[in-house]
């Protein structure tokens, strides 16, 4: 659906490797989306490698398209039950996109949006586009305007020049932000990228370490979010697989859950109370 990256942000190969953002055009989306409902999907979850930036043609340039637009064409048109959209910039999570989500009953109460630090100096060293601030107003709207979404964010720790204040300044602005989760990678080094030319270089006994207290933050988080919701029915989809007597399934917020495995179940959507 997209493709492609024009970011070019410090860390990262990806534009290197999958060339410029392009798209396909929102009827061949439909087009598509058509054929896995015929199927018998239940759900499908919208992926891109910058998926905000949804819109461009083959060549790279910017048509009269955009993410919302493909939202809202994917609201109109139904096809299956339920939207789930991938990872978002938060740079590009527009207010629009954010409203519409939370008047939808196809469209996933559930945001992955990528923070990478919660150090400036740090996001601006990475190249990123944005500042912490701005993450933190669209985490607020989202809180504001649909109380119950899940929200993810991804955290990259032992970035070149990343100081210990660096590290404590993203612990403090992870723990007083409403998020449900965390993915943390440890920084590694990659060829032919800008952050080799940062220093200096963190040992990686620091990163591990640093990655190991964000990962325990999320699973505080994670905790925190799913007592929250006890008690409450919301809609599973169950997944068709046998893991080990058991099968799995998740919320339209991204709650995982587990049950002993029912057939009958594999491939619905089912009321099931937290």
């Amino acid at each position: 659906m997209q493709d492609g990256c024009d970011y070019n942000c410090s860390f990262c190969t990806i534009p290197l490797a999958r060339g410029k953002s392009r798209s396909h055009p929102i009827a061949n989306v439909l087009a598509d989306i058509r054929t896995i409902a015929a199927s018998g999907v239940k759900e499908i979850v919208l992926t891109g490698v910058n998926l905000g930036d949804f819109g461009k043609d083959a060549s790279g340039m910017r048509t009269s398209e955009n993410f919302c637009q493909l939202l809202e064409a994917i609201e109109r048109t139904g096809g299956v039950e339920r939207y789930r959209i991938s990872s978002i910039e938060p740079n590009l999570l527009t207010d629009r996109i954010i409203d519409l989500v939370a008047g939808s009953s196809r469209i996933m109460p559930h945001f992955h949006i990528p923070l990478q630090s919660g150090s400036n100096r740090i996001l601006a060293s990475m190249r990123r586009r944005y500042r912490r601030e701005l993450y933190a107003e669209k985490v607020e709207r989202i809180r504001k305007l649909v109380p119950h979404c899940g929200i993810g964010a991804d955290v990259i720790t032992g970035f070149p020049g990343e100081t210990e204040e660096d590290f404590l300044e993203t612990v403090e602005f992870l723990t007083n932000l409403d998020v449900s989760y965390l993915h943390v990678f440890t920084y590694s080094e990659r060829e032919h990228t800008p952050a080799l030319g940062i220093g200096p270089s963190i040992p990686p006994a620091v990163r591990q370490e640093r990655t190991r207290i964000l990962r325990s933050l999320s699973c505080k988080m994670s905790a925190g979010f799913l007592q929250r919701h006890a008690g409450q029915t919301r809609k599973v989809l169950f997944e068709g697989r046998n893991r080990d007597g058991m099968i799995e399934g998740y919320t339209d917020n991204y709650i995982k859950v587990a049950v002993p495995y029912t057939e009958a179940w594999s491939n619905r959507i089912i009321d099931w109370t937290l």
